[in-house]
């Protein structure tokens, strides 16, 4: 006989939420259906020859350190190669401003539970990165949502009066999940300024700065203001997603508060592919593979962006972003993405819903694409295939 464990499940349990980019990747992997959803690098821009080569060369070198658990903070090797990077941008940072994670998603879910108690808010976009949501949900924190980065300060002095001041803003300033937008430099210190003002702290979440296809580079908010600003980094879409290595970059003092909770989480994150990755770093290969990866990823962009142009019906409108990975599509006010996704199903094409990236509950007129994975040939079939789907529910 089954067991009930809703009486045995923590307050945080109880709080956790699904996945609906995992759960839609359930069905989206049938070998017809031509995915649109999830945010996977293409296979193309993998190394593998130079990774091979790599493992090769350090499991002769030094196989006891690579098999053995490692720091919490993370490799030495590796923090100062990712301190390197920063340094070279004119960032003032060492490796002890770093520690690694097990890819940007536990450096969320650490931040969330060093600095957030139940009923906390934390002010975030609309709409806002779903694993973000998850992670805050899970600690029974209430993000609230802003349309317009203009509206931060009203909102943030509206939450203090009434004794729930934000524990930290949360923002994608480069080439957003889902939206593809990208704050100006602007924006980014009129932001700090209401954090400034109001003594709130920034989460900087920043995994697609990199994949830059055109336009200036902006500043990191962290470079800006470096003892308020917390930066989540990854490898995961510029060098390999199954390393699953990431990375926090803020003052000491919150770097140590992090390390102790991540000793509660997993001790410390692979040493193999932490050392690996260095050691590539440390060759020059990243930079080389990562030129391609953009204009790998350019090319992609600028075709999908064609086929919408070309296939999509009147009234339907989407963002195209100056690098990242993603667009988002909006429809007609009185259509629902849910009802959508069902109807493209059939056509054997999947997307993301939109409506689960907004904290309010809105956004069912939207949708999120990838165009990053998808070959040239599924991207022109599968926007075919969208538009068709769209067109059977116009009205």
């Amino acid at each position: 006989m089954a067991i009930d464990l809703t009486h045995f499940l923590s307050n945080n349990a109880k709080n956790m939420r699904r996945s609906a980019i995992r759960d839609l990747l359930n069905v989206a992997n049938k070998p017809e259906i031509i995915s649109f959803a999830g945010g996977f690098p293409n296979a193309l821009t993998f190394p593998v020859e130079d990774l091979k080569a790599i493992m090769t060369e350090l499991m002769e070198e030094m196989p006891e350190k690579l098999l053995q658990y490692g720091p919490t903070t993370g490799s030495i090797a590796l923090r100062k190669q990712i301190a390197k990077k920063y340094q070279e941008e004119g960032i003032d940072c060492t490796y002890e401003n770093i520690i690694i994670t097990t890819a940007s998603q536990q450096a969320l879910d650490l931040i969330s539970r060093v600095f957030l108690n139940p009923g906390d808010t934390v002010l975030c976009g609309l709409p806002s990165y779903l694993g973000a949501l998850q992670a805050f949900y899970s600690y029974q924190a209430q993000p609230i949502g802003i349309k317009n980065d203009e509206e931060a300060e009203a909102v943030v002095s509206a939450l203090c009066a009434i004794g729930k001041k934000p524990k930290f803003i949360y923002a994608i300033p480069d080439f957003q999940n889902p939206t593809g937008v990208t704050m100006t430099a602007e924006r980014r210190k009129e932001i700090l300024a209401v954090a400034e003002k109001y003594d709130i702290l920034v989460l900087e979440d920043s995994p697609y700065k990199e994949i830059r296809f055109e336009g200036e580079a902006q500043p990191t908010m962290y470079s800006l203001c470096p003892e308020r600003v917390m930066l989540a980094g990854t490898f995961s879409k510029t060098f390999c997603p199954g390393f699953r290595i990431g990375w926090v970059l803020a003052s000491k003092e919150i770097i140590e508060k992090l390390e102790v909770a991540k000793q509660s989480a997993d001790l410390c994150t692979p040493v193999f592919n932490q050392e690996v990755a260095a050691r590539y770093m440390e060759k020059g290969y990243y930079e080389t593979n990562l030129q391609k990866t953009i204009n790998l990823y350019r090319d992609k962009r600028d075709l999908m962006d064609k086929c919408l142009t070309e296939m999509m019906p009147e009234g339907v409108r989407w963002t195209r972003p100056d690098g990242g990975l993603f667009l988002l599509v909006t429809l007609p006010e009185y259509m629902d993405a849910r009802e959508l996704f069902n109807v493209a199903i059939q056509e054997n094409v999947a997307f993301v819903i939109g409506e689960v990236f907004y904290c309010d509950g809105k956004g069912q007129n939207t949708l999120r694409l990838n165009f990053s994975y998808a070959s040239d040939e599924n991207i022109k079939e599968g926007v075919r295939r969208l538009a068709n789907a769209i067109k059977k529910l116009m009205k």
